[in-house]
Order: C-alpha cells, then sequence, then structure tokens
C-alpha cells in the first residue's frame, strides 16, 4: 500500500506549491481541510474527459483536500485559478494519521473515484485493488472496505452533485480562512 501525504509529494511536477490546512470539528466535517496552491510546474497534467482536456496540475491550480476522521476516503477538489470546480478525485484508504511535521497521510486503498460536475463518476484503478488482493498485499477485509466505502459514496455523498459543490464550496471557505499550518515547499 502506498502512503500519499496532503502535500501530494509523489506529484513529482509541482515544483513550488502553498499549503493551508487545519483540523475541523463542525457539523460540516470533523477532520482535515487542506488547501494547495500550485505556484510552479515542470510539465501541465492535463486529462481528457468526454473528448475534452481538463488541466488538473498547472501554474493556477488549487487543490482542497478533504479528510475525514474515522472514514475510508479522501476527496481531492481539483479546481481553477477562481475556485470553479474541475473534478474531484477520491480515494479509498485503509487509514490515516499524522507524519512527524504534521503533514496529513493517508495509506490508499488503490480503488478511486473521479467524479465530474456533470455528475459522471468513474470508477478507477479496480485492476489495482483486484491485483493487489491477488498478491496479498492488501487483506480480503480491506478489498472489501475499498469496494464498500465507494458503493457508500456514490449512493450518498455523491448521488446530488449540487450538493456536492455545495459541501466542496463551504468546506472551501473554512480553509481559506485559515492561517494555521501555512508552509511553501
Amino acid at each position: 500500500m502506498k502512503r500519499s501525504r496532503l502535500s501530494y509529494d509523489e506529484w513529482k511536477c509541482i515544483v513550488s506549491k502553498d499549503i493551508l490546512g487545519k483540523t475541523v470539528n463542525s457539523e460540516l466535517l470533523n477532520g482535515y481541510l487542506g488547501l494547495l496552491e500550485i505556484k510552479e510546474v515542470s510539465k501541465a497534467q492535463i486529462w481528457k474527459f468526454n473528448g475534452e482536456d481538463i488541466t488538473v496540475c498547472d501554474k493556477g491550480r488549487k487543490w482542497l483536500s478533504i479528510l475525514p476522521c474515522n472514514d475510508w476516503y479522501c476527496i481531492t477538489a481539483m479546481m481553477d485559478e477562481d475556485g470553479k470546480i474541475l473534478l474531484w478525485y477520491i480515494d479509498m484508504i485503509a487509514a490515516q494519521g499524522v507524519d512527524a511535521d504534521g503533514m496529513p497521510y493517508f495509506d490508499d486503498l488503490y480503488l478511486d473515484l473521479i467524479v465530474y460536475p456533470d455528475g459522471t463518476i468513474i470508477v478507477d484503478d479496480m485492476d489495482e485493488l483486484q491485483d493487489a488482493l491477488a498478491k496479498g498485499d492488501i487483506t480480503k477485509e480491506q478489498f472489501n472496505l475499498a469496494l464498500e466505502t465507494s458503493k457508500r459514496l456514490q449512493q450518498g455523498l455523491l448521488s446530488n452533485v449540487s450538493s456536492l459543490i455545495e459541501y466542496t464550496r463551504k468546506c472551501h471557505e473554512i480553509v481559506k480562512g485559515c492561517q494555521s499550518y501555512g508552509k511553501s515547499y
């Protein structure tokens, strides 16, 4: 299983970034909210959807991380310079914690959901999840956890894109107002 820090260190194309983050305990969310602002990239990352190019990683792009505590997923809302949501990338996770430097992380369970603003949901990396089980990298319980979490999200939070947009907007407002845990990388 891969450990992913919410500083998105695995995105080697990001040369410079600013990160704000805060732990939240409210009706909206009990967990961590982070905002990564991309300052410089070595090469823009462009994904295709319905024949359209979507630049998800480039100078000026913002990624909002929503990591509920005591749950099994992490949402990354990828936004343009104006805060318009381009897509949501949702990792199913096995565990989460905080590194010695205070940066939250999660242990990735391979399975992902990609949600577009038109409500389209793509289940991604099912093959990686199945391979991980076959190789013994994850347990049958972790395999089932990923599937169950994905299904619960699709039937709940992700079933109404207008509500998802509003939830994301509220989370974005909270983290934009925070001054704690601001770092440049």
